[in-house]
């Protein structure tokens, strides 16, 4: 479920499904997309939105999936979707 998809669900679903209330994912998405303005840009840009990269992170932490079942979801390769995982925790 991408992002558009999960906004309109309840806090309390919302909750339930990513581990935080939409309020503190919209705070961690504005820090997200602040850091991401000082890194450099390098290679090819992500089809994935900021909000879509956070949800898949949270839903590795929250469900312990493999990268393989997360990349099958989010339409993107195995590696693709350990790149955005480590990208989103290794900010700095």
């Amino acid at each position: 479920m991408t992002y558009e998809q999960v906004k309109t669900l309840k806090p309390t679903e919302f909750k339930r499904l990513c581990g935080v209330y939409p309020d503190t994912f919209k705070d961690m998405v504005t820090v997200l997309k602040a850091e991401k303005v000082w890194q450099k840009k390098t290679g090819r840009p992500s089809k994935l939105s900021t909000e879509d990269q956070l949800l898949i992170t949270l839903e590795y932490w929250r469900e312990y999936r493999t990268y393989f079942h997360l990349g099958n979801s989010w339409g993107v390769n195995e590696s693709g979707s350990s790149g955005i995982v480590m990208q989103i925790i290794n900010l700095k």
